[in-house]
This record gives C-alpha cells, structure tokens and sequence, in this order.
C-alpha cells in the first residue's frame, strides 16, 4: 500500500471543511480557498473532495439540487435537509441508535454503516411568502 503524498491544498481543504457548519459545495470551497490559494483549480478541489471522501475524512451528501455538498464532521449525526432551499442543517438525536438496533434484528445481512437524513422546509424558507407560479 503506498503512502498518500502530502498536498497542501487538499489540507486546507479538510481544514476548511472541518470549522464549517453551513455544508459548502464545492464552488463555494473553491471560491474561499482561492483567497489563500489563487492558483487552486476547481478541478483540484473535485479531485481532493472525492479523494477526502473516499479515505473516510469528510462525507458528500446528496441534497437534491445538482450540487453535492460536503461535511468535514465526521462524528455521528443526522442532517436535515430544506427541501426548498437545500440548505443542510446538522441534528443529534442520540436516540437513534435504537433504531439501529431494531435493523441488526431484522435486516437479512451485516449493517456495515447508515446514515438518517430528514427533509422539509427550514424555518427561513417558512418565513417566505408563498408564490405561484403563472403561466400565460
């Protein structure tokens, strides 16, 4: 097996990732990381996200916009996720374990990892007017 080289670039990026709560995409990586690093890529940024997630050091999380977004946290919670917006928002509910319990007893397999997701329409989103769309 052979050793990860050093980058400095993919550091920052773990590091930026790490004191963030809003779960950026990468466009957004890339725009605050290119303060420090202007000659970064954004194609450097894909490349590191994806290598990050593969080694398990920060997580991709599906919103259902076209953009991923990304999660440097990786202790265990939950995330909710605007459906209108789609922001994502960090939750804990400790007691979802339980529920983990209750799948070891009725899933027909080993649960090796899981991941809860909640979906809705944030406190922001609520606040705005509702429009309907028109079409003449």
């Amino acid at each position: 097996m052979s050793t990860l080289k050093y980058s400095r670039q993919r550091e920052a990026i773990k590091t930026f990732l790490k004191n963030r709560t809003d779960h950026p995409t990468a466009d957004t990586v890339y725009t605050c990381l290119r303060e420090a690093y202007p000659n970064i890529s954004l194609g450097t940024v894909y490349r590191n996200l994806s290598l990050l997630e593969q080694l398990g050091e920060i997580s991709r999380i599906s919103t259902g916009d076209s953009a991923e977004h990304y999660d440097g946290n990786m202790d265990p919670h939950q995330h909710f996720i605007c459906s209108h917006c789609h922001k994502v928002y960090d939750v804990r509910i400790p007691e979802i374990h339980s529920l983990l319990g209750k799948a070891v007893e009725n899933v027909p397999g080993k649960i090796e990892a899981f991941h809860a997701n909640f979906y809705g329409v944030c406190h922001e989103c609520q606040k705005e007017p509702i429009t309907l769309e028109h079409n003449p």
